[in-house]
């Protein structure tokens, strides 16, 4: 006889608190208080200048988790948090961690009055919100950049169109990937500055063309034989989202590849996690949504597209490739 226990109910339900350590423990540098190696509480404590008590419970709550390891009092990185949380990695992901802990977790707060009225919360946003919004995002969409980077082989292209999406960052793995592809950015206006940074501190500006226009309204044209879509199907409707993919198509020379990036809700035995947790996360935030990938394969298919894989990509969206039919 099998005997349930309730530990996945108890791990799911007390799962913030771990979230508000882990936000509280980048806060304080606790990380990269150990970028140069083991520490004890006490020298934890002197480096980053809070309670000795504190940090230990800080510093258990993150070896709970298996982002420290402990030996002989002395606590360490874990590989994935000196990679991505100890300052030393290409993704420093504490700007997202800020984001989550100052502007998402305020929203969760307001949930169960989204899920009563589907209405989304007010961002109430001022300079220094807007700040850590945007440093949040950004960072957040460079660690999907690098995910695609490593599970996406650019180098048999030459030309790719980077249509509407948020971040130039997937397009500057893409050109550091094939020294020989170029790049068309068809962005929002208020993106230009971003991407032109971007490209100019990559030294890939000589391979960069920006071209400003509304996502919703653009009709970009081309022969190019890779196309990405990064982040736009959650922010759109069903109907605008099937026009800028007849779009991207029309853009695309026959047999060239779609890479659309984002969460998708699946029909798999099991939804996978993260995509699921961000369709509570966009609607709360600012009521977009995360839409069913049978939908998105839909739209694909009658905007000249023939799905042909999905990348599952680590710790961020999947990846819908395509061929151009």
């Amino acid at each position: 006889m099998v005997v349930s226990t309730p530990d996945r109910i108890v791990d799911i339900a007390i799962g913030y608190m771990g979230a508000k350590q882990l936000f509280a423990a980048s806060r304080i540098g606790l990380f990269r208080a150990l970028a140069d190696g083991p520490r004890t509480v006490a020298e934890i404590a002197d480096v980053t200048g809070v309670g000795r008590q504190m940090v230990r419970v800080l510093a258990d709550a993150m070896n709970a988790q298996g982002l420290l390891d402990r030996a002989d009092g002395r606590y360490s990185l874990a590989a994935d948090a000196a990679e991505y949380l100890g300052g030393g990695g290409a993704t420093d992901l504490a700007p997202f961690l800020t984001f989550l802990n100052e502007i998402s977790y305020g929203h969760w707060l307001r949930f169960d009055t989204t899920v009563d009225t589907t209405k989304p919360g007010d961002l109430q946003m001022d300079d220094g919100r807007l700040a850590t919004f945007m440093a949040g995002v950004m960072r957040y969409n460079a660690l999907h950049a690098a995910m695609l980077a490593r599970a996406f082989d650019f180098t048999p292209y030459r030309s790719m169109l980077d249509f509407g999406g948020l971040s130039p960052e997937f397009a500057v793995g893409a050109m550091r990937a094939n020294p020989d592809l170029s790049v068309r950015f068809v962005f929002a206006p208020a993106a230009t500055q971003g991407i032109s940074d971007a490209v100019a501190a990559a030294g890939f500006s000589g391979r960069a063309r920006i071209e400003p226009a509304a996502t919703e309204a653009a009709e970009p044209g081309g022969e190019h034989d890779i196309v990405m879509v990064n982040h736009v199907i959650h922010r759109f409707t069903p109907e605008r989202n099937q026009a800028i993919l007849a779009r991207a198509r029309a853009a695309a020379s026959p047999g060239a590849t779609l890479l659309l990036l984002d969460f998708f809700l699946d029909d798999d035995e099991r939804q996978r996690r993260i995509d699921a947790l961000h369709a509570g996360e966009y609607f709360v935030i600012d009521g977009t949504v995360v839409y069913p990938e049978s939908d998105v394969r839909t739209w694909l298919a009658s905007a000249g597209w023939r799905p042909r894989d999905v990348l599952a990509l680590p710790g961020s969206p999947r990846v819908l490739v395509a061929d151009a039919i």
